[in-house]
C-alpha cells in the first residue's frame, strides 16, 4: 500500500523517494480510490490506493532517473493518429495514458475540439490511465458538452473501465465497445445527451443504457 488511511486523514506516499503528504481525501466511492488525493497536490500515478504514486518532483523524473520504468513489451504511449471521419473527430491512444503522454493527449483533444464537431477518443491500444490523463479527459468532455458536442470513448481496457466505473466516470462518457460502433450512434444520432447534459455532467449516460 502506498496510500495509509488514518480516519479521515490519508498519507501518501511517493515510490520513488519516499517522501509523504497528509491530508483529507474525497472517497470516491471506494476506500481504495485516492484519485482526489493524488490530483489536488500535483502527484501522479495510479487513482487507487495501490499505486505506483509519484510527488510533484518526481513525476518530473524520466524513468532512467528513477521515476517508473515500462516493461520492454510495453507499448510507447502517446497518440497514435487523428482522423477526421464525417462529423467526428477520432483520436487515437496508445499505451499508458499518464504523465509522461499527456501532453500530446492535451494537444490532440485541442485540435479536435477546433474541428467544432464530435470526439472519439479511440483506446483500443491504449492500456493504463492515471489521474492526468483522467483529468484530461474529464476536461475535455465538459468543454465538448459545453460546445454543444459528444466526447464519447471507444474500446477501453478492463483497467480503463475499472477505473471509470470505480469513479462512477463511466456515467459521464459514453462509452462505446469500438471506434466503429462510436461512430455509427454518433452519425445515427442515437448518442444524443440527455437533458442532464446540460446541467449536472455526472447524470449523463451513454445512450444504450436503460434509463431509471
Amino acid at each position: 500500500m502506498t496510500v495509509v488511511p488514518d480516519d479521515n486523514l490519508m498519507t501518501l506516499i511517493c515510490d520513488t523517494c519516499g517522501d509523504t503528504i497528509t491530508s483529507t481525501a474525497c472517497v470516491l466511492p471506494d476506500a481504495e480510490v485516492v484519485w482526489t488525493l493524488v490530483a489536488e497536490h500535483g502527484w501522479s500515478g495510479s487513482p487507487f490506493a495501490t499505486g505506483p504514486h509519484r510527488c510533484p518532483h518526481c513525476s518530473l523524473l524520466p524513468p532512467s532517473a528513477g521515476g517508473p520504468a515500462r516493461g520492454d513489451g510495453d507499448e510507447p504511449g502517446g497518440i497514435l493518429g487523428i482522423d477526421h471521419l464525417g462529423g467526428a473527430t477520432v483520436v487515437t491512444t496508445a499505451g499508458d495514458i499518464d504523465l509522461d503522454t499527456s501532453e500530446t493527449l492535451r494537444t490532440a483533444l485541442r485540435h479536435a475540439a477546433e474541428m467544432g464537431g464530435h470526439v472519439v477518443v479511440d483506446l483500443t491500444r491504449a492500456h493504463l490511465i492515471d489521474s492526468t490523463g483522467l483529468g484530461l479527459l474529464v476536461r475535455a468532455h465538459r468543454d465538448a458538452r459545453d460546445r454543444g458536442v459528444i466526447l464519447c470513448l471507444a474500446a477501453p481496457s478492463r483497467f480503463i473501465r475499472t477505473v471509470l466505473h470505480t469513479m462512477r466516470l463511466d456515467g459521464v462518457f459514453s462509452i462505446y465497445d469500438s471506434r466503429h460502433d462510436a461512430l455509427t450512434h454518433l452519425s445515427a444520432g442515437l448518442a444524443t445527451a440527455t437533458t442532464a447534459e446540460v446541467g449536472d455532467p455526472r447524470q449523463l449516460t451513454d445512450s444504450r443504457q436503460p434509463r431509471p
